[in-house]
């Protein structure tokens, strides 16, 4: 009797996904991302605390020891329009892979003995982090898309305590290691080298699985006409000039509460504070976003705590310190993970977010750099910090109208 086709038994051969699906644990995935965000800025934060170190080491002028800080937020900005195409040619995994290791050996070489490579160092580490900034968001809509604010939280988080981690070690370091502010700031391409290794289960991953991966690395087309999008311009407008107030409070809020009498010990507590509390408002203010169709009053609220903290250190610079550090830890922290979430929920593909990551990021970060630089230039022009201050209230008023447009529900 003839055994007709739906009759034959069926004879399957076990696919090799042991390995792969090993590979793609979310909790491998999410231990990879975690580490990568430790490294985005913990490297930039340790060298504040030894930037008169290096001063001396070097005989700089303060004008070229400021720089040490403002080139790899510059390069920031430079670098992260070049992203969007890396990523479509190499995929992200690699990408990241090959950022991390190009940030490490930036640590690397800031720390020789030259002033040549002390600020090729910082041209290098500013372009690995454009890198990373920009590739993360696209990753985590990929990955992630039905948690995408939730997963933005937690790497935006994290890339904060890498920082107040590095902030707060980097002379405890010096001393442990006794190798000057050299070894200090060298010791954090360990953490580039730990993330590597961390992240490489995900490039082997993707070589895996070639076809399937390159399909989803970069779904749907680019979004067309982005450039002449108001609702970009509104998220990089957001993103652009609350790190330009970040990046002005980080280089200045200790000088400006010691220059009203403030011990600087004190004045130093205090902004430490501040950056401890920016863990709490990257966490929630993403999370709450996930959960909201429209961001509108969301940002807004951030501005408007902005707008408070600033208000405080202009009137009252010394008595109302630690208010005012705890509002604005909770509006910068909040407004980092507020417009990293926007890149995220305005864009409806992994493509579209790495895209608008890299616009918005180049914007943000060319406008972050001119916050210190001016903010000096102004306080050498008026010998005060009055006009500074009143000068990034004004500010305020315009990243609660970018808030505003960006927070629309409405994808690009």
């Amino acid at each position: 009797m003839a055994v007709t086709r739906a009759q034959q038994p069926v004879v399957t051969t076990p696919a090799p996904l042991p390995v792969r699906a090993r590979l793609a644990h979310p909790l491998l995935l999410l231990t990879g991302i975690v580490l990568v965000a430790l490294n985005m800025r913990a490297c930039l934060a340790a060298v504040s605390p030894m930037v008169a170190e290096i001063q001396r080491t070097f005989g700089l002028s303060a004008t070229a020891s400021g720089l040490i800080t403002t080139v790899p937020v510059l390069f920031q900005g430079v670098g992260a329009p070049l992203t969007p195409r890396l990523t479509r040619r190499f995929g992200a995994e690699r990408v990241v892979l090959g950022a991390v290791l190009v940030l490490g050996a930036g640590v690397l070489l800031r720390v020789l003995p030259s002033v040549f490579a002390l600020y090729a160092g910082c041209v290098v580490i500013g372009v690995a982090i454009a890198v990373l900034n920009v590739s993360m968001p696209g990753l985590v809509k990929r990955e992630f898309p039905d948690r995408a604010a939730t997963m933005t939280g937690v790497y935006s988080t994290t890339m904060l305590v890498g920082a107040t981690l590095a902030a707060g070690t980097s002379v405890p370091l010096e001393h442990v290691l006794g190798g000057g502010w050299r070894a200090s700031l060298g010791a954090w391409s360990l953490l580039a080298l730990v993330a590597a290794v961390a992240w490489l289960p995900q490039v082997l991953r993707s070589r895996q699985e070639r076809g399937a991966v390159a399909a989803a690395a970069a779904p749907g087309k680019p979004i067309e006409g982005l450039w002449r999008s108001p609702l970009a311009w509104q998220i990089s407008l957001f993103m652009g000039i609350s790190s330009l107030l970040v990046y002005t409070l980080v280089a200045w809020m200790p000088t400006i509460l010691a220059d009203h009498g403030m011990d600087r010990g004190q004045a130093g507590l205090v902004f430490a504070f501040s950056n401890l509390v920016q863990v709490a408002g990257a966490f929630l203010v993403p999370l709450m976003a996930g959960r909201m169709t429209s961001q509108r009053a969301l940002a807004v609220t951030m501005a408007a705590l902005n707008g408070l903290g600033i208000a405080m250190l202009l009137v009252a610079p010394v008595s109302a310190a630690w208010v005012s550090a705890a509002v604005l830890g909770v509006a910068q922290g909040g407004s980092l993970g507020l417009g990293l979430a926007f890149i995220v929920l305005r864009t409806g593909s992994a493509a579209g977010a790495a895209q608008l990551g890299g616009m918005s990021q180049a914007i943000g970060y060319l406008v972050a750099a001119a916050g210190p630089v001016g903010a000096g230039a102004l306080h050498q022009l008026t010998g005060g910090w009055e006009t500074t201050l009143a000068l990034m209230l004004v500010l305020v008023v315009v990243v609660g109208a970018a808030g505003w447009g960006a927070g629309r529900n409405r994808t690009l």
